[in-house]
């Protein structure tokens, strides 16, 4: 998610004062306990698929990012097969392949800051956004699309920051609170403390065999990560300054994170290990993260920044690395990465430039902040742009090197 609003670092420090959950309430029904709904492009679809991605999403209202058309939020589904943007006066959805605009829904009294898929179904969640809320910010609308009617409705103290969807799940987020609702009866099951956190950063697994949320905690640079299908979680301690973007892989297993330096991105291992197993640089400059995301098998990693440049860092078969690690012979690449920063942990500056990995692929554009996944085959990217252009790029997945740009479309339609 990008939110243009909400991308300055203002405020930290803040102090937190614990408050009383919020009551979330269904309106005119609720949503299907089976996970079978009406597309809201007709047809049925079962919504809690094996294979998907978190949402990735880019706020720009939040950020401040400046834009056309007075877009505010743009956001990929949880298989990155279509993407939504809210705008100053209600919202779009459309279809990533082939590309063509789904359907739009005007509000006459205000914006939508915040727009949320499930999968491709008819349930979405709204927030309000722009100069004139069509719904207020503290508030989480869950809109039925096929009933043209609010059926839930989230309020909160503060300011909602960053929504997720799953088959089971509601996940929203303040600038210090991290709260998780059931999806049938939008009852608080639990809530999580964070540090002061502005662009309502945390990551969720949409599996539907397992349910993994990573989310800052209260200590600066620590990953705290949940497991419910386990029951078992833990604290990473990713970075040293200020967490900027963390993103699951499709099955949970596997946690990638930025700081706000944005100059290396880790990833680790999710299943109560806390182990890292790679790290990859994406330039020595520091920068804004605005999206990282897993490719369906899990052997790429895609970065967006402020400097206008896509990076994909080739990730190989961490799953083989895993199990070398737990006893069997590593990789040779693996231990190199290990092996120098061991070397080096007096210079510990020196050994993170040399003990990691930089960009396999890389694409210069747009000049504006982007957003970009995976699309259905690895070699494959979806980029969106706050100047309203969505790009379709490919690369070499065994030689790597610059992007190659298939095709450009442009969004909103009028």
């Amino acid at each position: 998610v990008l939110n243009w609003e909400r991308h300055t670092r203002a405020g930290r420090g803040r102090g937190w004062a614990p408050h009383a959950p919020p009551r979330a309430c269904c309106l005119g029904g609720r949503p299907s306990r089976q996970g079978v709904v009406k597309w809201g492009f007709g047809g049925t679809a079962r919504v809690g698929a094996k294979h998907a991605w978190h949402a990735m999403t880019l706020n720009l209202a939040l950020r401040k990012i400046p834009n056309k058309d007075e877009v505010l939020y743009m956001s990929f589904n949880q298989d990155h097969g279509c993407f939504s943007i809210g705008t100053d006066a209600g919202f779009r959805i459309y279809n990533c392949d082939p590309f063509r605009e789904t359907f739009r829904r005007q509000f006459p009294n205000g914006g939508i800051g915040i727009v949320e898929m499930l999968f491709r179904c008819n349930i979405l969640a709204l927030v309000g956004g722009g100069q004139t809320p069509c719904f207020p910010k503290n508030k989480v609308k869950l809109w039925d699309d096929h009933t043209m009617q609010v059926i839930g409705d989230m309020p909160f103290r503060d300011e909602v920051k960053a929504v997720r969807l799953r088959r089971d799940r509601v996940v929203v987020a303040t600038d210090t609170i991290i709260s998780v609702y059931t999806f049938d009866k939008l009852e608080l099951q639990l809530q999580h403390s964070t540090e002061y956190n502005p662009l309502g950063i945390f990551a969720l697994c949409p599996s539907s065999e397992r349910c993994v949320l990573a989310c800052p905690s209260l200590e600066t640079g620590v990953v705290r990560v949940e497991d419910s299908t386990e029951d078992r979680g833990g604290f990473t301690r990713a970075h040293d300054s200020a967490l900027a973007m963390l993103a699951l892989n499709s099955d949970g297993t596997l946690l990638a994170t930025a700081s706000e330096r944005g100059t290396v991105i880790r990833i680790y291992e999710t299943g109560g290990t806390d182990r890292l197993l790679k790290t990859v640089r994406r330039g020595s400059q520091p920068v804004l993260i605005y999206s990282l995301c897993f490719s369906r098998d899990s052997k790429f990693l895609a970065c967006s920044s402020s400097h206008g440049t896509i990076h994909v860092f080739a990730l190989g078969d961490l799953a083989a690395e895993r199990g070398a690690a737990d006893g069997g012979e590593r990789p040779p690449s693996a231990a190199a990465n290990r092996t120098l920063p061991g070397v080096l942990t007096a210079l510990s500056g020196i050994s993170d430039w040399f003990g990691s990995e930089w960009s396999f692929a890389w694409y210069t554009g747009p000049e504006c902040a982007a957003v970009c996944v995976f699309g259905s085959h690895s070699d494959t990217l979806h980029v969106l742009g706050a100047d309203g252009t969505f790009l379709k790029l490919t690369f070499d997945p065994i030689r790597g090197g610059e992007c190659v740009r298939k095709n450009t479309f442009r969004f909103p339609a009028p």
